[in-house]
């Protein structure tokens, strides 16, 4: 295995082990106030969750809209899998003596339905969209101005990420409709600054790799 292979599965386990965690820990809000000039209201879920649009922005650049299509493919599988382990790691009784019970492991694990269901569906709308975004301005400007293309495939597909999880969340009822705006604005804000943060890293990473990788051709589908 080459370098290429062995940085394509690192970034793949990257990918999946950013998407995981986010069905794992999404039930925990906090707020954060950068520099006192606003303050955020966001489930400490959506931390690793940009990290997944670095991962796919990166496996485009480098290895063409296939390769990035297979780990989103493989990140959607993985969390199947992983909803279907807690659903069924919830569903067996604990022990007298367990030190997490019954309560406290649905309390903390307990997927619930329509907040999985509606991360799925706003997973797979955001990442096909943001690789073939990715690829259209890639096509477009013929492999130039990596930034656009990082920032644009982003932000517009971190928007339908958030809208979409949140229009099915207030639509089954799991959240009221209004929270709806105060939870798009301070997601969206809060992703679109990542992605801005996010920028010269895919530069250093792309530099760096400058004679170990070939950046793919902008045809390269």
């Amino acid at each position: 295995m080459n370098f290429k292979e062995r940085f394509y599965l690192i970034l793949a386990g990257i990918f999946i082990a950013s998407l995981v965690s986010c069905n794992l820990i999404f039930q925990k809000f906090f707020t954060w106030s950068p520099f006192g000039i606003y303050t955020f209201e966001i489930s400490v879920g959506i931390l690793p969750y940009p990290i997944t649009f670095l991962v796919t922005d990166l496996i485009s650049e480098l290895y063409g809209q296939k390769k990035a299509d297979q780990v989103v493919i493989s990140g959607l599988i993985a969390s199947v899998f992983i909803m279907v382990v807690v659903l069924i790691a919830n569903a067996v009784p604990s022990t007298p003596w367990s030190p997490v019970n019954d309560d406290l492991f649905q309390k903390v694990f307990g997927l619930q339905g329509f907040a999985v269901f509606a991360s799925m569906v706003a997973y797979l709308s955001a990442q096909f969209i943001d690789v073939r975004i990715f690829h259209f301005w890639k096509k477009l400007t013929k492999g130039k101005h990596l930034w656009l293309r990082n920032n644009g495939s982003t932000v517009v597909s971190q928007f339908v990420d958030t809208a979409a999880v949140l229009v099915l969340l207030c639509a089954t009822g799991a959240i009221e409709w209004e929270r709806f705006l105060p939870l798009l604005e301070n997601g969206f804000l809060f992703k679109v600054l990542v992605a801005l943060i996010d920028t010269p890293i895919i530069y250093a990473v792309i530099y760096a790799l400058k004679g170990k990788i070939d950046i793919a051709h902008y045809d390269e589908v």
